[in-house]
């Protein structure tokens, strides 16, 4: 391909202009007649021209002329209006030395400082630029529109006017599918300069609000700093930022949210009036907006000098095609041409910690086998863990994450397999996702769920669309059994990133439907195929040890699927042991209220399975989330019934005086209840306060762990909702047609050319960013959300659903029938022992035993864990 490769970013005293447009002096004619803007706060002089002034176009070629501009991109007008802005009273951009480690970050301000309520209107300057914008004719760049355009003045960093990447914004019309982006010789400029990408940072959103996006874009500033002060690093020190390439993918044009778009108008990679909707009679499929941002900008318009140039692509999609599709451009479209090193995985609204990416990239530098990585994701608990203390539902949700990232997540990295690896936040090494010479692969796999999810893959059954919700399983899947190499996957904790969670119960349930079918699915498709471990690259004592971690994941599988019946049971035979002898757990309410306290509580664990069962089946958690909160607030009571009914039989059950306790270990050899309740508590509650203080952070067993119990029952909606095989949002058909297109006509020469309209005059471009700039420092009115109805399902889903729900809740009342049977409990009085101070029954011994088994294993994977980290590997 006949790219142009110019390896000097810096070449020339003046850009390469080959857009059409003029070479702008420093000084401006005399012509020019409108109030020149001061040099702010270490940036530099900005242009004083009008475009047309100084225009060398061909004047048989180029025909100016106002529009009547009505309804372009009129989802993005602001709700209210302001007057009109002088650029002269724009305030000086502090600076914000990141390395230095000096000042607060981000650069916010108290509420009410500098606000001028008299400031221009966003709305009122936007349509003034597109008012004076003017045709031009433009030269194809191999075949393609590819325009160059300056961006504003305040943000152009002092002497790198004449640099082209730091004064003018690259915007390419991509009319092509993402895997064609290459082959039809579209380009991107760290192409174009040569540069050796070592990290290539994704930020995926779809309508993520302005405090959301600069929360994770500031977040990921500062690491670009981080890595840019590392002055004895081999791969990083000041020209650091070269080396980073960092790519915004918003999910879809008329789903973006407008306060986000005057965040990146900010920061220069974004310009109204420059985006086309059609180029040369083809659709648009995405805007590509290229710029090296060298400014931090706050959620209320702040705008600071950034510590190191930041190179940015922003890729704002026409329509809304989900996260998988933004993926796909990321790493099928970008990724061929960036050929990074790493590729780090955000969502907008995930915060890392100043060094995370860092930690991750290093885990991969020193490890040439490491294919992916992850970091810990907790919960953001607020200021003074105000959200966890305020909210039940956050907080155990972060109860949840931490005892994950204590437990669970060392010991699969002990054995090289991470089951998966956050989207939110993880890192993959981009030549292991790569596919074979087939076409098959871990990125092949990746996205075969989009074209299932999208109605484009025949034969897809039920079980494959659902395994596809979890992606990210079967991308770590892939590249632990890819065939002919040996990589494996590790958790770096000291990588940390702090997310968003669920507050209310309707998007607590439906997160969890989404993340629990994929992640059942996707274990199962583990499970049966785990042969592929023998044929993949891994050397032979690996394929052992990963064959051990499939036999625990299996394990782990069947309690997963019976956890309906375990809970049940639980309850069961521990509140009946607990009930039945005079001095029963419940005497302090009266004399043999026990078995009272016993029938009540059965019958309504029984009624509220039912009552969860067919909400799920008919509702939406919008719909019914009073009776979904209701439910889980009583099952959470019949939970702490369980647990107290545990704690009074192991009190019956040992001795009450100091003599007693002399021969412990006899006490544990002959008291049967006492050696099997409490090993099973110890194994479960005990190592989970044992590893918490191992890993230096309890507090969340303080906060949290209440919550948490209350709430460990309530998982029945996913199961019932097989058939919704959605992200939880909706896809656009369509596109706007309001942005106008680009129409190819000859020149004199009788070259192709492209006729598009485009801003005349700097000064519309100037006002406009600083109307984006005073829009931001007013907070808009909040809008109820309104969703879409769901979509009916086609017969074969809902038979498919019927049938898996009919065939996991038979197979748990089965167990649950079984051993609550007469016959079986008359079993266990004739040929289990029984003692005056209990009756227990032997399935609990099973239960208990197994689940102290799979704890142990746990707490050997998180101790093995810490003991690699001190020995260095």
């Amino acid at each position: 391909m006949a790219y142009r490769q110019n390896h000097d970013p810096y070449y020339g005293s003046q850009y390469n202009n080959h857009n059409g447009y003029p070479d702008y002096p420093q000084q401006a004619p005399a012509a020019v007649d409108y109030p020149p803007v001061q040099p702010a706060g270490g940036f530099a002089q900005p242009y004083h021209q009008d475009y047309e002034a100084q225009s060398t176009w061909d004047a048989k070629s180029t025909k100016s002329y106002e529009t009547g501009y009505a309804s372009s991109q009129a989802h993005l007008n602001p709700q209210y209006e302001m007057s009109q802005v002088s650029l002269a009273n724009a305030p000086p951009l502090p600076t914000m030395p990141y390395a230095g480690g000096q000042g607060n970050y981000p650069p916010y301000q108290r509420p009410g400082m500098m606000r001028d309520q008299s400031s221009a209107g966003w709305s009122s300057a936007r349509d003034k630029l597109m008012k004076r914008r003017s045709v031009r004719q433009v030269a194809l760049q191999q075949g393609n529109l590819v325009l160059d355009v300056p961006v504003p003045s305040h943000i152009v960093p002092a002497g790198q006017d004449k640099v082209e990447e730091m004064s003018t914004m690259r915007y390419t019309a991509a009319t092509c599918d993402p895997d064609e982006f290459m082959r039809s010789k579209y380009s991107l400029r760290p192409y174009l300069y040569g540069r050796k990408t070592e990290l290539f940072i994704v930020m995926t959103m779809y309508n993520e609000d302005e405090v959301l996006f600069t929360k994770t874009m500031n977040a990921v500033i500062k690491n670009i700093a981080h890595l840019c002060s590392r002055n004895k690093s081999k791969t990083w020190g000041p020209d650091g930022w070269k080396k980073v390439v960092v790519c915004v993918v918003s999910d879809g044009r008329n789903k973006v949210n407008k306060r986000t778009l005057q965040v990146l108008t900010l920061m220069g990679c974004y310009q109204e009036g420059i985006a086309k909707d059609e180029v040369g009679g083809k659709d648009v499929t995405a805007h590509i907006f290229e710029y090296t941002s060298s400014v931090v900008v706050s959620e209320t318009g702040e705008v600071s000098q950034g510590g190191c140039p930041v190179q940015i692509i922003f890729c704002l999609k026409e329509q809304n095609k989900k996260k998988l599709n933004s993926h796909r451009w990321f790493f099928n479209a970008f990724g061929p041409l960036i050929q990074p090193n790493v590729c780090v995985l955000l969502d907008v609204g995930t915060k890392p910690t100043g060094t995370s990416i860092y930690e991750l990239w290093k885990c991969f530098d020193k490890h040439a086998n490491v294919g992916g990585a992850c970091g810990e994701i907790c919960v953001d608990t607020g200021r003074g863990c105000s959200l966890i203390l305020s909210s039940p539902l956050a907080a155990s949700q972060n109860f949840e994450y931490k005892m994950s990232n204590i437990l669970d997540k060392p010991l699969e990295s002990v054995f090289g397999y991470i089951s998966v690896l956050p989207g939110a936040f993880s890192a993959y090494r981009y030549k292991a996702l790569q596919n074979g010479p087939d076409g098959k692969g871990p990125l092949a796999s990746y996205f075969k769920g989009e074209a299932m999810h999208g109605g484009g893959a025949d034969g897809a059954g039920l079980f494959e669309r659902n395994m596809y919700l979890a992606e990210d399983r079967i991308l770590c899947f892939e590249i632990v059994t890819k065939k002919r190499e040996g990589w494996v996957l590790k958790y770096v904790k000291s990588a940390k990133a702090a997310t968003d969670c669920p507050t209310t119960v309707a998007e607590f349930i439906s997160q969890r439907r989404r993340w629990l079918n994929g992640s059942l699915f996707a274990s199962i498709h583990a499970t049966v195929f785990w042969f592929r471990i023998w044929t993949s690259g891994q050397n032979f004592f690996r394929k052992c040890w990963l064959q051990l971690e499939f036999i625990y994941n299996a394990v782990q599988l069947f309690f997963s699927w019976t956890s309906l019946a375990n809970f049940y049971l639980a309850f069961f035979f521990l509140v009946s042991s607990a009930t039945k002898s005079n001095s029963d757990a419940f005497n302090f309410l009266s004399k043999g209220a026990g078995a009272d306290v016993f029938e009540v509580f059965l019958k309504l664990y029984i009624a509220l399975i039912f009552v969860v069962l067919v909400c799920s089946l008919g509702n939406r958690p919008q719909g019914s989330k009073w009776t979904y909160s209701l439910c889980m607030v009583l099952f959470g009571i019949c939970n702490c019934i369980t647990l107290w009914c545990a704690g009074y039989t192991v009190y019956m059950a040992v001795p009450h005086t100091l003599s007693g306790w002399e021969h412990f270990g006899q006490l544990v050899e002959n008291n049967k209840a006492f050696r099997e309740i409490v090993i099973s508590l110890a194994a479960t509650y005990g190592l989970y306060f044992i590893a918490s203080f191992m890993h230096f952070e309890p507090w969340h067993m303080f906060t949290s762990f209440i919550q948490y119990m209350f709430l460990l029952p309530s998982l029945m909606y996913a199961m019932c909702n097989l058939h919704d095989v959605t992200w939880g949002t909706k896809g656009d058909n369509g596109a706007a047609k309001d942005l106008g297109g680009a129409k190819k006509v000859k020149d004199d020469k009788g070259n192709d050319m492209m006729e598009v309209e485009l801003p005349t005059a700097r000064e519309d471009v100037d006002q406009l960013w600083s109307a984006s700039r005073n829009a931001l420092r007013h907070k808009p009115v909040e809008e109820k959300e309104h969703r879409d109805a769901a979509t009916k399902q086609s017969d074969h889903d809902r038979n498919s659903r019927t049938n898996v729900v009919l065939a996991w809740v038979g197979t748990n009342m089965l167990m649950i029938l079984v051993f609550t049977s007469e016959a079986f409990l008359n079993w266990v009085n004739e040929h289990v022992e029984t003692t005056d101070d209990s009756s227990f029954n032997p399935y609990l011994t099973f239960l208990f035993f197994a689940l102290a088994g799979l704890s142990a294993i746990r707490f050997f994977g998180s101790a093995m864990y810490l003991l690699l980290r001190l020995v260095g590997h």
